[in-house]
C-alpha cells in the first residue's frame, strides 16, 4: 500500500482511484484503518485542493459510515475549499453508498462560522448530487450567502439573477438569511464586485413574482429589529430601499418602524425615519411622540436635526396637537449638542411651550470617588485541576499578565511537587488545543514559542528534554544583558530586540530549567497586586524563606523591576542582613540603585518606505505620527533596551503582547506609555480594535507618566472604535481621581495631533463628554482650554472643534473656574453665522 499513500500525498486522484477499484470490500475497510492512522501520525498533515479531493476519495472508498468519513474530512487540517466533489460523487455512486449526504450534514457542522466558505462549494456539490435538501445552520447559511458573490461559483459567467432563480437552495435558505447574527458580513463582496449585488438581485426577483415581497419586508424588519453590526445590516438596509415599501406596507408595519426609530443604530434609525415621514398622518400622533422623545436625545445630530423639523411640520399641520409636540420638542432642549438644544427650545417656545427657567449652579473642581487602590493579586494555584482549567481558559486568547504570572508559578510549584497528576491532566488539554503544533522550533526569541515550550514541558519530560539546548542558549546569549550595575559597567551591544521579549523568553528558559527541581516555593517575581507590582515586604519575606537556596537570575530581575520606585533604609538594611547575594542586591535597589527614569523627546516620524510594487498595506499607513523616544540619562546603562525606545518610522518596529508590558515595569507609567505608543497610536490612525484596551490597566500602575502617558491617552480619546475610547475614559477617570491627570499637557498634545491631521476629532467628543458627566469637569475644561489653541490656531480648524468649544462652555460654565484661551477671541472677532463663531463666542460669553 506504499504506493497508494504515495499517490494520496501528491494529490493523485486517478492512481487512488485506480487502487480502491482493485480492492474488495474487507480489503477496503482494512485500508480505511490504514488511512486514519496515516492521517494521524503525519508530521506535515496539511491537505488541500488535490490533495483534499484525494483524500476525499479515499475516506468515501474506504469508510464504512458517514461519521468515520467525516471524523477524517472535519479535521481542521483538511481543507475542502478547493476539493473537487465529482470524483468523490462517483466513488461513491461506484461503492452504492447511501450515506453521501449524510456525510455532507455532518460536515456542514463542522463549518467554521468565522470561514463558512471553506468547504462550502464541496458540500454544495455533494448535496446537489444526493438531490438532498440543505441544512439550515448557521456557517452552512453564511456560505450559501458568501457564495452567492462568489466569483469562483459563478465562472460559467451566469448573471446571480439566473442563477438564485433556479438555485434548489433558495426557498429553503432564504428566511434564514434574515435570522442568523452577522450574515450581512457575508453577502457583501469584499472587493471588486458590486457592493448590492445581492439585494438588488434579490429586489429583482421580488418584483418578476419569484420572491414573495411581503415576505422579504418582514424579513428586512424582524432583522432590524433583531439588530447587528452596522455593517452587517448595510445590505438589508439596501433591500429594503430597493424594495421601497408602499405607504400601506409602512402604515401596517409603523410600530415596528417606530421602535426602529427609537432604539436602532443611526443608518437603521435614519431609514425608518424618512419611511414614516412620508406616510404622513398615518402614524399616530401620541406613538410617534413616545418615539421622538427618545430620539431627540439620541447623538446622530442629522437624525436629531430632521426630527425637529417634522415635529415642527406636524405642529403646524396639526394644530390641535401643537402642544403635545411642543412638549415633545421641549425635550430636545437637553441635547448635548448646542446649536440642537437651541433650536429644540425655539421650537418649542414657537409653539406654545413655556419652560421653567431653573439658576444655574456653578461648582467648582472635579466631583470624583476617591481612587480605589488597585487590587491584590489572585492567591497562587495550588491545586492542579485549578491549573489545568486556568490554562484550558487561556488557551486560544489573549494572555493578560496575571494570568501569565499565575499559570507561570502554579506550573513551577506543582511540576515539582505533583508531576505525575500534572502530567496526566495537562498533556490532553495541550494536544487537543494543537499547542506548539504550528510553532516553529528555530523561531527561538519568541513569545508564543517559549510560553508553549514551558507548558508543553510542564505536560510531558519527551518535550522537556527536546528544549533543553535552546534554554540552554537563551539564557547563554542573555547573560551579558543582566540588568545591574547601571553605572560603571563595560558597554554592552545594543539590545536587537524588545526588551519584554528578552525578559519573558530568559525567564520562561529559566521556568524550564526549574520544572526539573524538587519542592520549589515558587516564583520571586510572582506579582503580589493586580498591576503586577511586587510589595517590597513580601520579596524580603521570599527572599529569607529561602535562606541558602540559590535564586534565580532572571526571576529576581523581574521581582526587582516590578518593586515600586523610592527609597526604604529600614527594609533595606534588613535585606542586607540576610548575608545573600540576592538580599544584598535588594538592598541596593531599596537605597536608590533602581531602574533610573529615562529621557524622553516628543519626535514626530514618517511613514517607512514602500516594500516593492505590492505592498498593499503601505497605503493604509498614517503619513506621520507623534511618538515618544527615550533613552537613559547620560552615564546608565541599559543593556535590555528598558530605557531605551527608537522613535520608529510608522510600519516598522515591534508589536504585540502590550498586555504584558504594564506589569514588566509597574512602577513605570510613562516609559511603559512610550513603549506602547505605537499599539495605542493604530488604535486612532489604522483603526485597529483593542489596541488601547491596556489604558485603564496602565492608569492603575505609579511613576510619573510626562509627555508619553499624554499622548497615549490622546490617541486613545480618538480611537476608531468605541472599547478603546471606553478603556481611554477610565484610564483618564482614574488618574484625575488620583491627582496624576496632567490635563493641560494632555490637552495639548491632543490639540497637537488634530491639527496636524494625524487624528479624528470627532471621535473624541463624547468620551471627553462622558468624563465630565462623570465628574471629572475641571479636568474636561482644563484639558479642552489646552486643546483649543492649537486647533483655533489651524488654517482650517479640524472637524469637531465646534463640539469641543461646547463642551468647553458647558465645563467652565458648570465649575467657574476661568482660564484664557489663546486665539478664541481672533475667531470671535471674525463674525458670521458659522457654528465655529457660534460656539466660540459661545465659550468667550461663558468666560466673561
Amino acid at each position: 500500500m506504499t504506493d497508494f499513500f504515495e499517490s494520496l500525498v501528491r494529490g493523485d486522484v486517478p492512481a487512488v482511484r485506480a487502487v480502491l477499484e482493485g480492492l474488495d470490500e474487507p480489503a477496503r475497510r482494512a485500508l480505511g484503518d490504514e488511512l486514519v492512522a496515516h492521517v494521524r501520525r503525519r508530521r506535515d498533515n496539511w491537505w488541500w485542493g488535490k490533495e483534499a479531493t484525494a483524500l476525499a476519495v479515499a475516506a468515501v472508498g474506504t469508510l464504512t459510515t458517514a461519521t468515520k468519513a467525516a471524523s477524517l474530512l472535519g479535521r481542521r487540517s483538511v481543507m475542502l475549499r478547493d476539493a473537487d466533489p465529482e470524483p468523490v460523487v462517483a466513488m461513491a455512486r461506484r461503492r452504492r453508498l447511501t450515506w453521501l449526504a449524510a456525510l455532507a450534514y455532518k460536515l456542514a457542522d463542522r463549518l467554521s462560522r468565522s470561514e463558512p466558505w471553506d468547504g462550502w462549494l464541496f458540500l454544495e456539490g455533494l448535496l446537489l448530487a444526493e438531490k438532498a435538501p440543505p441544512p439550515t445552520g448557521d456557517a452552512f447559511v453564511a456560505g450559501w450567502a458568501h457564495a452567492m458573490w462568489d466569483p469562483f461559483r459563478g465562472r460559467q459567467h451566469v448573471p446571480l439573477v439566473d442563477r438564485l432563480r433556479a438555485d434548489p437552495f433558495l426557498d429553503v435558505l432564504l428566511p434564514r438569511l434574515f435570522e442568523v447574527d452577522g450574515v450581512g458580513h457575508d453577502l457583501t463582496p469584499g472587493y471588486g464586485a458590486d457592493r448590492h449585488l445581492v439585494p438588488e438581485t434579490l429586489a429583482a426577483l421580488a418584483a418578476e413574482g419569484r420572491l414573495d415581497r411581503m415576505a422579504l419586508l418582514d424579513g428586512i424588519i424582524g432583522r432590524l429589529l433583531r439588530g447587528d453590526r452596522p455593517a452587517a445590516l448595510r445590505p438589508f438596509l439596501a433591500l429594503h430601499d430597493l424594495l421601497a415599501p408602499t405607504a400601506d406596507e409602512v402604515t401596517e408595519r409603523a410600530a415596528a418602524y417606530l421602535r426602529l426609530l427609537a432604539d436602532a443604530p443611526g443608518p437603521v434609525a435614519t431609514t425608518a425615519q424618512r419611511a414614516l415621514r412620508e406616510v404622513g398622518d398615518a402614524v399616530e400622533l401620541a406613538a410617534l411622540a413616545e418615539a421622538a422623545r427618545t430620539v431627540l436625545t439620541r447623538p446622530e445630530k442629522a437624525l436629531v436635526r430632521a426630527q425637529l423639523s417634522w415635529l415642527d411640520r406636524l405642529a403646524r399641520q396639526r394644530p390641535d396637537g401643537a402642544a403635545e409636540i411642543a412638549a415633545v420638542l421641549a425635550v430636545g432642549g437637553d441635547h448635548p449638542a448646542a446649536d440642537l438644544r437651541d433650536r429644540a427650545v425655539a421650537l418649542a417656545e414657537r409653539h406654545g411651550h413655556r419652560p421653567v427657567r431653573s439658576v444655574a449652579v456653578t461648582m467648582a473642581g472635579d466631583e470624583l470617588p476617591p481612587p480605589v487602590p488597585a487590587a491584590d493579586a489572585p492567591p497562587p494555584i495550588t491545586e492542579v485541576d485549578e491549573l489545568v482549567e486556568e490554562v484550558s481558559a487561556l488557551l486560544g486568547r489573549r494572555w493578560p499578565a496575571p494570568a501569565v504570572e499565575r499559570v507561570l508559578d502554579g506550573l513551577v510549584r506543582l511540576r515539582t511537587t505533583d508531576r505525575g497528576r500534572l502530567e496526566g491532566a495537562l498533556l490532553p488539554v495541550l494536544r487537543r488545543e494543537q499547542v506548539g503544533a504550528y510553532d516553529h522550533m528555530w523561531a527561538v526569541f519568541n513569545l508564543s514559542v517559549q510560553l508553549h515550550g514551558v507548558l508543553l514541558a510542564a505536560a510531558a519530560p519527551a518535550e522537556a528534554a527536546t528544549r533543553r539546548d535552546q534554554w540552554v542558549g537563551i539564557l547563554t546569549e542573555s547573560r551579558p544583558r543582566t540588568l545591574r550595575p547601571f553605572r560603571g559597567r563595560p558597554t554592552v551591544e545594543a539590545a536587537r530586540r524588545p526588551a519584554l521579549t528578552q525578559v519573558y523568553c530568559a525567564r520562561l528558559a529559566e521556568i524550564g530549567q526549574r520544572l526539573d527541581g524538587r519542592d520549589d516555593p515558587g516564583l520571586l517575581a510572582a506579582p503580589t497586586s493586580a498591576t503586577g507590582a511586587v510589595d517590597p515586604i513580601a520579596l524580603y519575606e521570599r527572599l529569607a524563606a529561602l535562606g541558602g537556596r540559590p535564586v534565580w537570575r532572571w526571576d529576581l530581575t523581574q521581582a526587582l523591576l516590578r518593586l515600586p520606585a523610592g527609597v526604604d533604609e529600614a527594609l533595606a538594611a534588613r535585606a542586607a542582613a540576610l548575608g545573600t547575594p540576592a538580599g544584598a542586591e535588594l538592598a541596593g535597589w531599596l537605597r536608590g540603585d533602581a531602574l533610573p527614569a529615562p529621557v524622553q523627546d516628543v519626535v514626530t516620524v514618517g511613514r517607512r518606505e514602500p516594500m516593492g510594487n505590492y505592498d498593499f498595506r503601505y497605503d493604509r499607513l498614517p503619513g506621520r505620527r507623534t511618538v515618544v523616544a527615550t533613552s537613559p540619562p547620560e552615564g546608565v546603562a541599559d543593556p535590555l533596551g528598558l530605557l531605551t525606545v527608537p522613535a520608529h518610522q510608522v510600519g516598522r518596529g515591534h508589536g504585540g503582547w502590550a498586555d504584558l508590558w504594564p506589569a514588566l515595569l509597574p512602577g513605570h507609567r510613562g516609559l511603559v506609555a512610550a513603549h506602547l505608543l505605537r499599539e495605542v497610536a493604530q488604535a486612532a490612525q489604522e483603526d485597529v480594535r483593542g489596541a488601547a484596551t491596556f489604558l485603564p490597566v496602565l492608569a492603575e500602575c505609579t511613576g510619573a507618566g510626562g509627555p508619553a502617558l499624554d499622548l497615549a491617552l490622546a490617541y486613545g480619546l480618538c480611537a476608531r472604535h468605541e472599547v478603546d475610547r471606553v478603556a481611554a475614559v477610565d484610564a483618564l477617570l482614574m488618574l484625575a481621581a488620583a491627582g496624576d491627570l496632567d490635563a493641560p499637557a494632555m490637552g495639548a498634545q491632543l490639540g497637537a495631533l488634530a491639527a496636524d491631521g494625524q487624528v479624528t476629532l470627532t471621535r473624541a467628543a463624547t468620551p471627553l463628554r462622558d468624563a465630565a458627566a462623570a465628574g471629572a469637569r475641571l479636568s474636561t475644561w482644563r484639558l479642552l482650554a489646552g486643546a483649543l489653541p492649537a486647533l483655533l490656531a489651524a488654517p482650517t480648524p479640524p472637524r469637531g472643534t465646534p463640539d469641543l468649544l461646547t463642551l468647553a462652555a458647558e465645563t467652565a460654565t458648570a465649575t467657574g473656574v476661568r482660564i484664557e484661551v489663546q486665539g478664541l477671541a481672533d475667531v470671535v472677532a471674525r463674525g458670521g453665522g458659522s457654528r465655529l463663531v457660534t460656539e466660540a463666542r459661545r465659550l468667550a460669553t461663558a468666560l466673561t
